[in-house]
Parts: structure tokens; sequence; C-alpha cells
């Protein structure tokens, strides 16, 4: 617009100063300025995109094909045209980046009339999450630079890369047994396999609990008593508050404690146990918005801002798995990890006082915590009071944090606590238990 006040202005002025060769040049300036603004909207307003990817779901260090087809339906050339293929700014930023881009997903472009052109990258998948690839940013104009003009196309295409599972050696959360078993300390169910003992038959045992032995040795009818166990699962309290992960350890503890918990989940899962999972995380399904893009933009950066996805989200709700058996139940909690993003909502702590209704007595609660602030362990200890097995992991915390931690926890008589240093430590979490013999001491119980 400005050149356009500019060239009528010096119009203006050729006129008064009746400077026929200024008009003149005046005159054609306007019109090359009107044709190339007509032209410039033509050429784009023709130009379509379509995306290909061959694949929604990936492992970690899988690899994605991405292919964009661009084709001009107008009969007239577009002398260039300056594409960009979005992709997520923190997945590329991060240091490692959690996606590695093989080609050029930038490039300037002259697309003949009636053809089509090819845009094709691939895409290296490091680390796990929930990304966004696409849209299209298109970018065009007259062969001057006078005028610009930018458009979005390509509708944007989702990928869910599974967290990593380590198979463990065994299961044996708040439990003394060597495998699946979580004995309770309050009477759910009767184990009618394990027998703990006789007593005197009373009125209204079922016959099927007569100790048939005891009753001839005695001559007195005697009934079986079987321990107070259940096969009952695990629900998994996931701590990811931002807070909990100081940014000097980062990405790292994070996927530490993703990938822990998608472990346990297998585990469970493969005992043929209840699981659920229960997090203050924040999920990627949720903030990533998707407008239509049939309008042009006046800038780049507006352009890009809109085709984004959205980087915040005020939601305050837990994300929750419900605690259940089922053929896909692990694949529903392995989905939920993989879009988990820490946020600055509820703290661990109001996580657990919101959904403490919500958890299951006959399940014992894990609790996967990068820090163990008081409150935490004040609301693990009601937990525990109201009679739920509790189990803690604390992952990756430095000697000073630990002792905090681990003080806070047994105070509140939380018995069974798990110190997980790194993946390595992933298969003997379950067999290695933290004990302490002194103030200053600690051995380590298998």
């Amino acid at each position: 617009m400005k050149w356009f006040l500019g060239a009528i202005l010096l119009l203006l002025a050729a006129l008064l100063l009746q400077s026929g060769l200024l008009a003149y040049s005046m005159y054609v300036l306007l019109a090359v300025m009107v044709v190339s603004r007509l032209l410039a909207r033509n050429w784009l307003g023709k130009v379509r995109a379509s995306r290909s990817c061959d694949r929604a779901t990936a492992e970690i260090g899988d690899f994605l094909d991405v292919a964009i087809t661009i084709h001009n339906s107008g009969w007239l050339p577009v002398p260039w045209v300056l594409l960009e293929d979005m992709l997520p700014r923190q997945a590329l930023s991060q240091r490692p980046p959690r996606l590695h881009v093989k080609g050029k997903r930038l490039q300037i472009r002259m697309l003949p009339g009636g053809k089509e052109v090819l845009l094709g990258y691939e895409i290296r998948c490091d680390q796990r999450g929930y990304y966004q690839i696409g849209p299209l940013v298109m970018e065009s104009g007259d062969l001057f630079g006078l005028h610009r003009r930018y458009r979005v196309d390509a509708e944007p295409h989702f990928v869910l890369v599974y967290p990593k599972v380590v198979p463990l050696l065994g299961y044996d959360l708040a439990s003394r047994r060597p495998i699946g078993d979580v004995r309770l300390s309050h009477r759910l169910y009767e184990d009618p396999t394990r027998i703990a003992g006789v007593r005197p038959y009373e009125i209204g045992d079922p016959l099927n609990r007569v100790h048939w032995r005891a009753t001839a040795r005695t001559g007195l009818l005697h009934s079986k008593v079987y321990e107070p166990s259940s096969l009952a699962g695990a629900t998994l309290v996931l701590d990811f508050h931002q807070d909990s992960y100081p940014r000097r350890g980062e990405p790292h503890r994070s996927e530490l404690a993703v990938t822990a918990a998608a472990s346990l989940a297998n585990a469970v899962f493969q005992l043929g146990q209840q699981i659920g999972l229960v997090s203050n995380g924040r999920d990627a399904a949720d903030r990533i918005r998707q407008e239509g893009w049939e309008h042009n933009f006046r800038t780049r950066q507006a352009a890009r801002q809109q085709s984004a996805m959205a980087e915040r989200s005020e939601r305050l709700q837990p994300v929750v798995v419900e605690t259940r058996r089922g053929v896909q139940q692990f694949q529903r909690i392995r989905e939920v990890l993989a879009r988990l993003e820490l946020t600055d909502g509820l703290t661990a702590a109001q996580l657990i006082l919101e959904t403490a209704s919500r958890l299951p007595r006959d399940a014992t609660v894990v609790a996967l915590l990068a820090d163990v602030p008081v409150e935490a362990a004040l609301a693990l200890g009601a937990l525990r009071r109201q009679g739920l097995a509790i189990s803690a992991v604390l992952l990756a915390l430095d000697d000073e944090r630990f002792e905090k931690g681990y003080g806070r926890l047994r105070a509140e008589g939380i018995m069974d606590i798990r110190l997980l240093h790194n993946e390595a430590g992933l298969p003997d979490l379950c067999r290695l238990q933290v004990r302490r013999a002194a103030t200053y001491t600690m051995q380590v119980e298998l």
C-alpha cells in the first residue's frame, strides 16, 4: 500500500509541475503494480497442495516418509513459490531433538501451468510424542518483490510415537512374593489356593471350606482359613508437573518416568491383572488446534503462527485411564503416555486428592515421583491410612533430594520405596527395594 501511495503522490507532483516524463513513469509504475498484484493473487489462488504420510503410529527409531503434491490448476505459470512444511518447533529445537529431518522441507520452486511438483522428506522419530506434521505454508508474489501473498494448505498429519517398553525381571511391588500377587493389609478377597491355617467349623461355612483331614483326625468339624490375597494389579500415579523436572535434567528424567510407567504397565498387563494410570500431565491432543486455511495472510509470520500447534493449554483436569482388565488396556495406557507432556497445572498432592475417590482399593498404588514435597508425601500417607497398598518409585534423585524424599515417605508409613537412576536399572526395578538400617546407611534387598 505504501508503494501505491508514494506513486500517487509523485504523479500528483508531476502533474502540478507539468513534468510529462515523470508523470509517464508513474503511470507505468502504477500499471505494473496493479498488474503484478492481480497476477500474484491469481497465481497463489490457483495452487492446491495435498499431503501423504506412510503411517499414523510409530516406534522410537522409525522413519516416516512425507510427500506433498503441489498442483497449479491455472494456465499461467507461477514464477516462484516458497514452500515450507510446518513441524513442531519444540520437537526440533530441543537438544537432542525429538524429530530428526532428512531432506528439504523448505524449498523455492517454479510451478508450470497445469503441472504438479513434489516436495518430499523423511523424519526419524527419536523420542515418543504426539506430533503434527504440516500444514504447508506457501509464499509467492510478483517478480519485483513489491507484493507478496501467503497461503496455508495441505491438511496436517498427526503421528503418535509410542514410548519405549523395557521388559522387567518379575513384578514384586508391595509384595514379598516373587511375582504377581499383592498381599493386602486388609481382607478383600481370599485365595483358595493358599491355605493359611485351620480353625473350628462355624455355622455358615460352606462345605468346600471343610478340612476333612483335620475333621477326621480330631473328630470335630474344622474349616480352612485362606490367606487374604488378591491378584490386585496396580494403579500408576505419574507426577508430571514441570516443577518436579528441572531443565538441567531434561528431557532425560521425564522420558525415564514415561518409560518406567510404560514398562510397569506392560508387566502388570502380561500377568493378566488390572492396570490403570493417573497423571497430572498435559495431553498433547488437547492443545493441538486445527482451523481452516482458505484465506490469505498479509505476513509470513501470521501464516506460520496460524498453522502451528498451540503451545499452551489451560486444562487442569487430570489424565485418567480407569483401572481395569482388558486386552486393550495396556494399549490405551501406552497411547496416553505417548501424548503426555509436562505441565504447570495440578501438583502431585492436588492430583492425588483429586483422584483419590477413583483409585480402587484392590489395586496397589504405584507412585512415580521425580520429587517428594511434603504435600505429596502427606497425600500418599492419607491413602495408606485409608487402607490402600502404596509403593513409591523415585526417579533419578540426587543424594540430597533422595534423603528428604525417603524420610518423608517413611514418616508416612510407606515402606516399599524403589530408586530408579536410569533406564538400565528398569529390569531390576521390581526386585530391588531400598532399606535403611541406620540414619546414614542404605542396603538394597533382593
